[in-house]
């Protein structure tokens, strides 16, 4: 998964997707940084970087400024994976967004301030529905890994 940044009006803002519903996703609909699955063909993990985010947002290399820096690995264990995390600056003129209707339902883009203003939501999990840390931007609810990778990426305590 990679955290692509850019320089917004007021803040630094992170671009986030919300994936499409689909029944053989065990994320479907959930907000989450661009990244998937390694292929057999990826030389390295950021090579699967930069094709999951080519594929599911349409950004290529050119579009970002420099190689994708490794952030380390984080452990996804409501889905038993680790998870490589990388991050990159968007170019000054990169091209423009296109999400994959097949992954992708929506994109946007969130201003890192809006970390330091968590509230509680109620989420369906594995174990029924219960209120969780999530913060709601443009009627979209981040909550869960992606939730903790930014906060943890952008030192922000946990509330």
């Amino acid at each position: 998964m990679t955290i692509v940044l850019r320089e917004g009006h007021r803040d630094v803002e992170a671009l986030l997707i919300e994936r499409t519903v689909r029944e053989d996703d065990p994320a479907s609909g959930h907000v989450a940084l661009p990244g998937g699955r390694e292929d057999a063909a990826d030389p390295s993990m950021r090579a699967t970087a930069l094709r999951e985010l080519e594929e599911e947002v349409g950004l290529n290399p050119a579009d970002l400024l420099g190689r994708p820096g490794l952030v380390g690995v984080e452990v996804a264990s409501l889905f038993g994976l680790r998870v490589v995390v990388f991050c990159a600056a968007l170019a000054p003129a990169p091209g423009p967004v296109r999400p994959s209707p097949q992954e992708v339902a929506h994109v946007f883009w969130l201003p890192v301030a809006a970390l330091d203003h968590p509230e509680r939501v109620e989420r369906a999990t594995k174990s029924g529905p219960r209120e969780v840390p999530a913060i709601v931007h443009e009627g979209h609810v981040l909550w869960g890994f992606t939730y903790r990778v930014l906060r943890q990426f952008f030192e922000r305590p946990d509330p």
